[in-house]
């Protein structure tokens, strides 16, 4: 056999083998399957969710100011105006999540009342943001407005996957698809852990410059939202407002001792900490 045979049979032999372990090239969902997906970053495709899990907005106590400047945000959004990417940050339980998963239902009904097309939700995991710019890929061309999702987003002292999440919310040369808004809660409003930041100050040649690029990734979102633990009454309005909400009977003192008791129990007052005595209480209420 000819050397020339005998190299292009090798070369075809490593092009077959590089095609099967490179990444499956991402489809084109449909969209009109479902108004939420999750993002499988692996095989790089969208799975649709058939039932979203959520809680109505009445239910969310607290958090009014909040929740009508998110609110406000993602209409403007959804119907093509200018809107802020936001991050949602502060205490644990206090609805950051449930908050934007009520405002997209809130949105997404509104539009679809309006005739106009349905805001769809995006949920990708923290691991996972590396894979962004392949995931605005495919987002980008469709005719629907998304809020992309992250919940509890944070970030590790060897984790340098923060830059992708720089790139695609204000920089590089694409930027922001105009039909995408990016979400994320937190538990931290710089997203980063104090040792975290304490260690780049303490080792850099430059601890200003060493922190900034890390820190100035929370100035990407246009709109800060913080929640803080609630007061007792607040605590004992969620609660009220669950157990009218499903219909609960007791007597008012009897839930308002058990709530404190429970609250007491647990250290903290939350919305969290509101729903699981509910769900304790109508457990043994029999409801």
């Amino acid at each position: 056999m000819p050397a020339t045979d005998t190299r292009d049979a090798l070369l075809a032999r490593i092009a077959v083998a590089l095609e099967r372990i490179a990444p499956a090239r991402a489809e084109a969902p449909d969209f009109t399957v479902a108004d939420a997906f999750v993002w499988q970053a692996p095989e790089r495709r969208l799975s649709p969710v058939a039932k979203v899990s959520r809680v109505d907005m009445v239910l969310l106590k607290g958090i009014d100011r909040v929740r009508d400047q998110l609110l406000d945000n993602t209409f403007r959004f959804a119907r093509g105006k200018p809107a802020n990417n936001a991050l949602l940050w502060g205490a644990r339980g206090m609805g950051k999540s449930s908050l934007v998963k009520a405002t997209h239902a809130t949105v997404a009904t509104a539009l679809e009342a309006e005739g106009q097309p349905k805001l769809k939700l995006i949920e990708i995991h923290r691991e996972d943001i590396e894979t962004l710019p392949i995931l605005m890929g495919l987002l980008r061309p469709a005719p629907f407005p998304f809020l992309l999702f992250c919940d509890d987003l944070s970030f590790d002292l060897e984790d340098t996957s923060y830059k992708s999440l720089k790139a695609v919310l204000d920089g590089g040369i694409e930027g922001r698809p105009d039909n995408v808004l990016f979400y994320a809660t937190s538990n931290r409003r710089h997203l980063l852990a104090r040792e975290m930041i304490e260690n780049e100050r303490s080792t850099a040649i430059n601890p200003g410059e060493a922190v900034e690029e890390k820190v100035s990734l929370s100035d990407r979102f246009g709109l800060w939202l913080g929640f803080h633990r609630c007061s007792q009454d607040e605590y004992l309005a969620m609660v009220n407002g669950y157990a009218e909400h499903f219909g609960l009977k007791a007597a008012p003192e009897e839930l308002r001792r058990e709530a404190l008791e429970w609250a007491t129990t647990r250290g903290s007052r939350s919305g969290r900490v509101a729903w699981q005595f509910i769900q304790d209480f109508a457990g043994r209420v029999g409801a």
